[in-house]
């Protein structure tokens, strides 16, 4: 019998035709009736606001599995094949790697369908009890790197060791693991952007891709940078008990929290829904969901779980509401027009 369902999942896969892809979905997902989807714990919220909202639309389905399980965890997850074993959706906090969407088509994963549902901050905070930090990502770079700018192992145990406008107390940085979007959201739109004030750092970009990325996005391993799993309530735990620590999540949880957490700006710019929507932000950042269109008929509820997502993020909408920032007019059209058509990624564009 495995046998029979391991040439199904083949068949599947290696389909020429939509419509026998879907065939196949349909045998091999018979045994399934929920939505499953996996990757991002920023994303993972909305994703469950959509899931109850979607539930509630539709008396009788089955309440979608959402698991955080961090970006790059679930894209290893979701690029496994197709079939009832595997998700259905992939909940990102950042775009899918070049190499990402190799993996996929490698495993038969050949249609796939990128939605951006919204964007996020990267955000920076501390206890209500912190010093006030004020910090630009040249300042986190030089305070986070493994090997700043390349020149050997970070040394710098204090905050004003990397910036004499800072104050003389410990760097312990708490934040996501190297799973996460949320951590390569931290290396693109932060570190990088520090390595680079360096004019060799961007020269050596060009010149020796993986000395480049050694030098601008490896984070030390110390102790100075805490890595906290996908649980950001512990990081909140955590600036609780030491208010000289910072941590760094989607700014959706900074919002949840503001009662506990102050925002520490960076380039004097407050992570604020304005500044993140308009992009003023220099952490600001889309997030997405990738769908596999086989499983669009296969799955019961697929496509209305999809449309339940593009009748949520308008401003002053259901996400909106959880802390989600809306995205451009012009984003949430194009992407409902996704929802709709469900055009399939071509992956040329992707890094």
């Amino acid at each position: 019998m495995k046998q029979i369902v391991r040439l199904a999942v083949s068949a599947f896969a290696l389909s020429a035709t939509l419509s026998a892809c879907q065939d196949k979905a349909g045998g091999e997902s018979a045994g399934r009736d929920q939505i499953r989807a996996v990757g991002s714990s920023t994303v993972y919220p909305f994703a469950t606001a959509v899931a109850e909202q979607f539930v509630n639309a539709n008396p009788g389905m089955k309440s979608p599995i959402i698991e955080s399980t961090g970006t790059g965890g679930g894209m290893k997850l979701f690029c496994a094949g197709v079939g009832s074993q595997f998700p259905d959706i992939e909940n990102a906090s950042r775009r899918m790697k070049k190499s990402e969407f190799e993996m996929c088509e490698k495993n038969g994963v050949k249609e796939i369908v990128e939605i951006q549902i919204g964007v996020d901050g990267l955000a920076f905070a501390e206890s209500k009890k912190g010093p006030g930090l004020k910090l630009t990502p040249e300042t986190v770079y030089k305070a986070l790197a493994a090997n700043p700018f390349g020149k050997g192992p970070n040394t710098a145990q204090t905050w004003k060791d990397v910036d004499p406008a800072l104050p003389a107390i410990a760097i312990s940085v708490f934040g996501p693991p190297s799973t996460s979007g949320t951590r390569d959201s931290l290396a693109e739109l932060i570190l990088e952007k520090g390595c680079q004030s360096d004019p060799a750092m961007k020269a050596l970009k060009d010149s020796n891709e993986d000395q480049y990325k050694a030098a601008c996005t490896k984070v030390r391993e110390d102790g100075k940078y805490v890595d906290s799993g996908e649980n950001d309530n512990l990081i909140v735990q955590k600036l609780g008990a030491n208010p000289n620590a910072v941590g760094v999540f989607g700014y959706s949880f900074l919002e949840e929290n503001l009662n506990s957490l102050n925002d520490i700006p960076l380039n004097g710019v407050d992570a604020t829904y304005d500044n993140v929507a308009s992009g003023k932000y220099p952490g600001a950042r889309p997030l997405y969901i990738y769908v596999k269109k086989a499983h669009i008929q296969a799955i019961p509820g697929l496509k209305a779980y999809l449309d339940t997502f593009a009748a949520s993020w308008n401003p002053g909408g259901l996400l909106a509401k959880r802390g989600m920032v809306a995205a451009t007019d012009a984003v949430r059209s194009a992407a409902a027009e996704t929802v709709k058509s469900l055009p399939v990624l071509n992956g040329a564009d992707l890094k």
